[in-house]
């Protein structure tokens, strides 16, 4: 299992095709506040609750200078069709080999229904202008997770 990120350290770097086939690497986003969020399939119920909060959040959010990326090991293909069907403009990216996920300690063992496995953990790590974790929460829940971040990076008042 991956180590876990922690405050001040150097997000790691990644590059991968977001929904429309299209390379994006976290090095675009410098020199603004990015939230990268990981979640483990598209158009799931829980997945398209936190994405649909992200995207509903999303005008305020980058009103406080925030960008949102999310991160799945859907395919490519998959991203599009969730993308469209719930009309999320914000980049979603496709890492099937969850390379990035491990990277970021958002792949381990996961537990359902009493069977163990390895999965993708809903993670959510806020990166700073210049690379480095602000923030980082793992096994979050999809339920109500864009409102406690906003209340942990104090957006609201």
């Amino acid at each position: 299992m991956a180590e876990r990120l922690t405050p001040g350290t150097t997000a790691p770097e990644f590059t991968l095709p977001d929904a429309a086939g299209n390379s994006v690497s976290l090095s675009d986003f410098r020199g603004r506040k990015t939230i990268v969020y990981f979640y483990p399939a598209a158009s799931t119920p829980g997945c398209t609750k936190q994405a649909c909060d992200f995207r509903d959040s999303l005008a305020s959010l980058q009103a406080a200078g925030y960008q949102v990326v999310g991160i799945s090991p859907d395919p490519v293909k998959s991203l599009a069709a969730f993308a469209e069907a719930e009309s999320l403009t914000f980049p979603l990216l496709s890492d099937e080999d969850h390379a990035v996920a491990e990277a970021y300690g958002a792949w381990g063992e996961k537990k359902n229904y009493g069977k163990t496995y390895m999965g993708l953990i809903r993670s959510t790590v806020v990166v700073d202008p210049a690379g480095h974790i602000q923030l980082a929460q793992y096994n979050v829940r999809a339920t109500g997770h864009v409102a406690k971040l906003r209340r942990d990076l104090k957006l609201d008042s």
